[in-house]
């Protein structure tokens, strides 16, 4: 955090504000949740049970592990979770993580050594460093879920589902038809958790067709 003279920026304190005011922050704490994100994937679940039949699921950009507590917690008794992301996280039970860059191909074949099996439902809540600028963001967000998709192909069983956070932008629209060639459907969902202000918004594409 940065500081001024002993004193927080204005940035600092309008976050402070946000964050001691945050329903969701202070639920999360109450039920022992790691992050507020939790309750986006809570939502995208009560929607479209994703996570309670699937035994294979990879977590991408895991840390601090909201995410995978949840998938721990409502997968299957015998799912096999493999987390990923470049920050270490604390343990969680059932989730083998990988401390690493998604996008290197070491790390990749380390996700499908440790799954062990085709993957039934593949999360994303990744995005790239913001550089302030709305569009570049957009851009790089997609630039990532493209590899996402990439991988995807490469590991999901038939009839799995993919979970993906983008930013609205121009070119998601791209990106949705590429998602209609290779799943059953596709839809955006914007969680009650997602900021209002926020330019995120949640791929949901089910049934891979292989």
């Amino acid at each position: 955090m940065v500081r001024i003279k002993g004193k927080r920026t204005l940035s600092s304190r309008m976050w402070l504000s946000r964050q001691l005011n945050d329903p969701y922050v202070k639920e999360a704490k109450k039920r022992n949740f790691r992050c507020r994100a939790v309750f986006k994937l809570m939502e995208i679940e009560e929607k479209f049970r994703l996570i309670s039949s699937a035994r294979y699921i990879v977590d991408l950009g895991a840390a601090p592990g909201g995410w995978s507590q949840l998938l721990s917690e409502r997968s299957h008794p015998d799912a096999n979770i493999v987390a990923v992301d470049l920050l270490q996280f604390d343990e969680l039970p059932r989730v083998k993580a990988i401390i690493g860059d998604f996008e290197d191909e070491s790390i990749k074949t380390q996700i499908h050594d440790l799954l062990g099996s085709k993957a039934d439902l593949i999360v994303s809540d990744m995005a790239p460093a913001t550089t302030g600028n709305a569009a570049t963001d957009h851009l790089r967000i997609v630039n990532l879920m493209y590899t996402v998709i990439e991988f995807s192909k490469t590991i999901l069983s038939r009839h799995g589902n993919l979970v993906m956070k983008i930013f609205h932008g121009g070119e998601e629209k791209k990106l949705v038809e590429c998602l209609r060639q290779h799943f059953s459907s596709v839809h955006f969902f914007k969680p009650k958790a997602s900021r209002s202000e926020s330019a995120e918004i949640y791929l949901i594409a089910l049934g891979f067709l292989q």
